[in-house]
């Protein structure tokens, strides 16, 4: 087989223990999850586990990367589109939100893995797992810087603690839309949504 067929079954594999993973610890914490269950969720030998991952905790470490990663991409995207298309940092934010509503309905366990781990800061990845978060909210404070400079906000924002702000409503909101209201359409808890988001953030006498 050649090198690329190999990876790609490699890439294959490790993708399946991450939503092995994932899904069981969301279901029963990480200290009742074993490599066994793991490796059986994922159809594989427990060999597997170790060839593709030192230990449950690399294997954990690794899954949270993986997990934020393109979280991280799909905000960024979604901020430069608005942009893009000619609108303020209030727009940007708004579609930062959108695409956070997104991802968050097509991956529940990881996000609610992400809130559980926060909440625990001597686990052994809470180092990664604090980096990951600096990250996602840096996306949400350059929007924010921006919208300082050109006035659309109130230039005495406290960017770090209103980045994280926002970062919990969205989170908070698309949890309890995923667990209370799955019914409800994106674009109805994106508008209610939105109206926390902009709140008091226009800056001089604007509404």
């Amino acid at each position: 087989m050649t090198r690329t067929g190999t990876g790609t079954r490699r890439g294959a594999t490790r993708q399946r223990l991450y939503e092995a993973a994932v899904a069981l610890i969301a279901e029963q914490g990480f200290s009742s999850t074993t490599v066994d269950q793991i490796a059986e969720r994922a159809g594989v030998a427990k060999g597997t586990v170790y060839y593709n991952f030192g230990s449950k905790t690399e294997l954990f470490e690794e899954l949270l990367r993986h997990g934020v990663r393109p979280l991280t991409t799909s905000l960024e995207h979604a901020a430069r589109a608005a942009f893009a298309r000619g609108g303020g940092a209030a727009d940007a934010l708004d579609e930062v939100a959108r695409a956070g509503l997104v991802f968050i309905a097509a991956h529940p366990d990881l996000a609610r893995l992400l809130v559980a781990e926060l909440w625990r800061p001597n686990r052994a990845w809470h180092a990664t797992l604090v980096e990951l978060r600096g990250q996602v909210a840096e996306v949400v404070e350059e929007v924010l810087v921006r919208g300082m400079k050109t006035g659309e906000f109130d230039g005495g924002l406290d960017v770090g603690l209103i980045s994280g702000a926002l970062i919990g409503t969205v989170v908070a909101g698309a949890l309890d839309w995923q667990t209370f209201h799955p019914g409800r359409p994106l674009d109805e808890v994106h508008a209610s949504l939105s109206l926390l988001l902009r709140g008091r953030l226009a800056g001089g006498d604007r509404p």
